[in-house]
């Protein structure tokens, strides 16, 4: 009967085709490692961050008057409220961490060369969607940082030259931030900006899938086929790979629920203290910062002594992760078969991130500006030098064969 009811499915809709073509039969390198596992995270938490955002938004008011108490009453009226709220702002901060991983083990195996250039543009994409997702959502509680985290970011806009105090209007919504501002923000945290995540993470996946998955060895697969036209050195990714990824998954829902259950804010980190006090135009905050996963950007805007080229440092910061699929002349893909000067340039820009996320946190000084101007400008460095560094570097003998 089941049988009879997929044939009927299918003559309809290609849903065993599509099963087979991205999970059931979809043939992956058969040597993925630990960094490996950040993909299929990502899907959970978005799929986490979906479930837990359409309940909240049942009970959510987007009103200056009101959003603070709706917030407050889903944490102590609505039954099971807080874990809810906590599962959605958790999963907020974990998007960004798996993400940026993910991010990393890109770098690290050359995932975004030929032929996975578009590949990595819709990755790219997804992370600024995902930028204006999680700002959007920041907003939303309508603490005291909150507020004023949107004064500032909002007001970075008018830098634009010619319009730009039209343009910090009309994101804004009135002459300042309040009602519509937040009326705003819930509209496109709860409806655009979802639908252009989710139909970016189609459209990668589906590039994914049409070019093959990338592998630690930098080695195309399809290029060497068996008899039976599958390749030689690649798998089923279901099973083998689903069951590999449950057990990631499993690992990942224990610190998952060791945060929510047992450090929630995890030391003001992931919830400030600030925002656990309604927004206050008249009261504002000893030190104003962004969410942690925003540090980075916000140190290199602070290490630019001017307003519109400090804008425009932070937006290239971004913007030029766009262009590394032509900024990499090497000979090889992954790091496995680079030599030491990719690996020291890698090095040092993972640190220089690292602490230019350390730095965005902290309280604006002359020690904390130079150090964030000399992580900036390493960290364009990385990029910016990376056509000459590459083709010096000396490269290893690629394998034939994936080496496990």
């Amino acid at each position: 009967m089941a049988s009879k009811f997929m044939n009927w499915v299918d003559a309809r809709f290609p849903a065993t085709q599509l099963w087979n073509d991205h999970v059931g039969q979809y043939y992956a390198p058969k040597n993925f490692n630990f960094w490996y596992y950040f993909g299929s995270l990502a899907m959970l938490v978005l799929v986490n961050q979906l479930l837990t955002g359409i309940w909240l938004a049942m009970f959510y008011k987007p009103s200056a008057a009101e959003a603070f108490g709706s917030v407050a009453y889903i944490m102590r009226e609505v039954e099971w409220g807080w874990l809810i709220r906590y599962m959605h702002s958790t999963g907020a901060s974990f998007f960004f961490i798996v993400v940026y991983l993910h991010m990393f083990r890109a770098l690290l195996y050359g995932s975004y060369r030929k032929p996975r250039e578009l590949l990595w543009i819709f990755g790219c994409l997804i992370f600024l969607a995902l930028m204006a997702e999680a700002f959007m959502g920041y907003v939303l509680p309508w603490g005291n940082m909150s507020y004023w985290g949107a004064q500032v970011i909002i007001s970075l806009f008018s830098a634009v030259p010619v319009v730009g105090e039209q343009l910090t209007t009309w994101i804004r919504g009135d002459f300042v931030v309040g009602d519509a501002t937040l009326n705003r923000f819930f509209a496109l945290h709860v409806v655009a900006l979802p639908f252009v995540l989710v139909g970016l993470v189609i459209a990668h996946i589906m590039a994914l899938h049409h070019v093959g998955s990338n592998n630690p060895d930098g080695i195309e697969i399809k290029a060497n086929k068996g008899a039976d036209g599958h390749p030689v050195d690649g798998i089923r990714f279901h099973p083998y790979y689903t069951v590999k990824d449950l057990f990631g998954v499993g690992v990942f829902l224990i610190l998952f629920a060791g945060v929510i259950f047992f450090a929630p804010t995890f030391g003001g980190l992931f919830l400030e203290v600030d925002n656990f006090s309604p927004a206050n135009p008249s009261v504002t905050p000893e030190h104003i910062k962004p969410s942690w996963y925003f540090t980075p950007f916000y140190a290199m805007l602070r290490a630019v002594p001017s307003k519109g080229g400090g804008v425009i440092v932070m937006f290239s910061a971004v913007f030029i992760l766009f262009f590394l699929p032509w900024l990499d002349r090497s000979r090889v893909k992954s790091i496995r078969y680079k030599g030491i000067i990719f690996k020291v340039a890698l090095t040092l820009f993972a640190v220089s991130f690292l602490s230019l996320a350390y730095l965005g946190l902290q309280a604006p000084s002359d020690g904390v500006k130079l150090s964030a101007r000399i992580a900036t400008v390493t960290y364009f460095l990385f990029f910016l030098l990376m056509p000459i560094y590459s083709k010096l570097d000396r490269t290893k003998p690629v394998p034939e064969r994936v080496t496990g």
